[in-house]
């Protein structure tokens, strides 16, 4: 599956940003999907994970209540709506999958994703 990751942008402490990120060439619901972002001189992190069904969401302790990770099977896409927005989410934001066997399993290990997307950049900043 190719991944396009979009909707990055400069947006100001407080502020709201929606990240989309649109598959192609494989079976969509078959994929569990994840959102990871690399801040400047750090490593990459988890910030949310979606189950094959949409029913299941994980996230990362430093975006829950303030981020919402969703998916529409019928679209290809998965989206990561960022509300409350921090300098220090400051980051490139990438959007990645894996063949999942469970409908409701979720992976926070980016060792376990082998698609990924190009990233977008999200700059929180006044």
């Amino acid at each position: 599956v190719q991944l396009q990751a979009s909707g990055g942008g400069l947006v100001q402490p407080g502020g709201s940003l929606r990240l989309s990120c649109a598959a192609s060439g494989g079976t969509f619901n078959s994929y569990g999907l994840g959102w990871f972002r690399q801040a400047p001189g750090k490593e990459r992190e988890f910030v949310a994970a979606i189950s094959r069904s949409g029913g299941v969401k994980e996230y990362a302790d430093f975006v829950k209540g303030r981020f919402t990770i969703s998916r529409d099977n019928y679209k290809n896409m998965v989206s990561l709506q960022m509300n409350s927005l921090k300098p220090e989410d400051t980051a490139v934001y990438y959007c990645a999958a894996r063949l999942s066997g469970s409908p409701l399993y979720t992976e926070d290990k980016m060792q376990q994703y082998p698609n990924w997307g190009q990233g977008t950049q999200v700059t929180v900043s006044s």
